[in-house]
This record gives structure tokens, C-alpha cells and sequence, in this order.
């Protein structure tokens, strides 16, 4: 299926020269593309388009590919297409024409507006300035979105059978504050792993240990448990572990200007401290280095 002309390529995967661990870090919504086709169809300016992005996550996250762990970027944006959904969570209100009949349109994403084609950015702003034809989310979906999820799992296929097991680091933002009904702030950092279902508990701790050593409020899976992503991919019993983190936005940018600020460098910092003892765990986990196999 054709994708605009902007994505080249839609995405991409950073590959160390040697794979030192069984983890790999994945940022799905720090895509900064926005097509022409896009932004015509919006009501919105390119500006606030940018509230829902993960701003720059990918690039506070980027040296773990020097510390030997692969690092997979998506270069479209969540609002364009959002991969932490599930393949058909669309809103019907959004399209002309009959959206396929196992499409999901119930769920609460759904209903927030925030489904796998979002219908809203920021405190709840309409993108669209009318209806979308179903084909054009149907296109979205197969051009970008399956062709992403094959790549993510080969990653993992890979990691698991180099390592035996595999932890999936899913990095994400998240504004600094709770908006639209107080301006209570948030922790720092929010582990999500799905309410201990997604990942060893060793992960959590880990990164928990690591932030508060080093001065952060930590919380976990309130109100990020982890996406799609998170629940899919992660299933201990199988070898395969999946953790979310969820960085405060106001600790490293100016969230209305979308700039980065002075905290950028000792967070990207702390992050490697972070990816460093996920790593060691890992190892340990897999029982200290690379299956005899390989």
C-alpha cells in the first residue's frame, strides 16, 4: 500500500553493532512527519497537531543503541496513526462509508477519541474539519501500521532466540500536568506494566530503584498501565516481558513552545542509567549471557 511521500521511511529500526542484552527500546509515538495531506485535512495548526507527540523520546533514549540495545522509532505521528492501538479501534463518527464489521468501536480509546486514527489532539480538539473516507484509514492501517507491528515482532523473534527471552522497553511522555479539571502535577516517571501481568516484577523495581536513588517521584501503572503494545507483546510465562515508561514532559521541555530546556541532558542521562540495570536484568534473567546456540 502507498504512503505519503514524507515517510521515507515510515519508520526504522537502529541497530547496534553488537546486541549486548536481551532488550530492545521502542518509541512509537515520537513520529515528527506530518504530510501535506494531513495538515490540509486538519482544522488544527501544525503547532497544536504536536501536543499529542512524544517530543523527542526517541532521541532521550538514542544511546542505548551505542550500549548495544536496538532502538525502533516510528517517523509518522500518533496523530496521524497511533500504533499503540489495536489494529481497528476506529470511531465510526470519524468516516464516510461502513467501517469493517470487526472493527472495534467500543472501547474506552474509542470513546476518549483516541483510537488507532485519533479524533482528537490536546484537551480534546476535533483534528479533522470533516469526515475521513474509510479507505483512507483502512490504507493508513495497512501501509504503516501492520508493516510496523511485523517489524516490532520480528525484533523481539530475533532477541528471543539470540537471548532466550526478550524485554520490550516501550518509551513514552506524558504532559506535566492532569488538565482539564485541576492542574494537580504528576510524578516524574510512571512504570507501566500492566499491573505486574506484562513483565517480570524485577523490571519495575529496577527502574523504580534507579529513578528514586536519584531524586524522582515514581508511580506505577497510575494512570499508565501500558498500551496495546504493552498488554500485546508482553507475556512473561513465554519468554517475552514488556515494561512502558511514561517520562513528565516538564522535566527536559518547554511544553508550549516544544522545545527542548536545560533538563534534556540528566534525563537522557538518567535513561541510560536506566537501560543499563534493565540490560543487567535481563541478562541475569536469561541466564547470563547468549544462548550456547548462537
Amino acid at each position: 500500500m502507498p504512503f505519503p511521500d514524507e515517510f521515507d521511511p515510515p519508520f526504522e529500526t537502529r541497530e547496534p553493532a553488537f546486541h549486548e542484552a536481551p532488550v530492545i527500546f521502542n518509541s512509537p509515538h515520537s513520529g515528527r512527519v506530518y504530510p501535506r495531506s494531513f495538515l490540509t485535512a486538519s482544522r488544527l495548526d501544525a503547532l497544536t497537531l504536536r501536543r499529542s507527540e512524544d517530543f523527542l523520546v526517541d532521541e532521550i533514549f538514542a544511546g542505548v543503541v551505542a550500549r548495544g540495545a536496538p532502538l525502533m522509532r516510528a517517523h509518522f505521528p500518533r496523530a496521524y496513526l497511533d500504533v499503540n492501538r489495536e489494529p481497528y479501534e476506529l470511531d465510526p463518527r470519524m468516516f464516510e462509508g461502513r467501517l469493517p464489521p470487526f472493527a472495534n468501536t467500543r472501547s474506552l480509546r474509542v470513546a476518549g477519541g483516541l483510537g488507532t486514527i485519533a479524533r482528537v489532539v490536546g484537551d480534546s480538539q476535533e483534528i479533522y474539519a470533516r469526515r475521513l473516507p474509510v479507505d483512507a484509514a483502512l490504507e493508513r492501517i495497512e501501509a504503516l501500521y501492520k508493516p510496523y507491528h511485523r517489524a516490532l515482532q520480528r525484533l523481539i523473534q530475533r532477541t528471543q532466540r539470540q537471548f532466550g527471552v526478550a524485554l520490550l522497553v516501550d518509551c513514552h511522555s506524558m504532559p506535566s500536568t492532569q488538565g482539564q479539571r485541576d492542574d494537580q502535577s504528576k510524578a516524574d516517571f510512571v512504570i507501566g506494566d500492566r499491573y505486574g501481568t506484562s513483565a517480570s516484577g524485577l523490571f519495575a523495581d529496577a527502574v523504580d530503584h534507579v529513578l528514586r536513588s536519584r531524586g524522582y517521584s515514581v508511580t506505577r501503572n497510575k494512570p499508565y498501565a501500558g498500551g496495546f503494545i504493552t498488554e500485546h507483546y508482553g507475556h512473561p510465562a513465554n519468554g517475552c516481558h514488556a515494561l512502558q515508561i511514561e517520562i513528565n514532559r516538564g522535566l527536559y521541555m518547554d511544553e508550549r513552545r516544544l522545545e527542548r530546556t536545560a533538563g534534556f541532558d540528566s534525563v537522557a542521562a538518567d535513561m541510560m542509567a536506566v537501560a543499563d540495570v534493565l540490560a543487567g536484568e535481563a541478562l541475569s534473567l536469561a541466564g547470563g549471557g547468549r544462548l550456547a546456540a548462537e
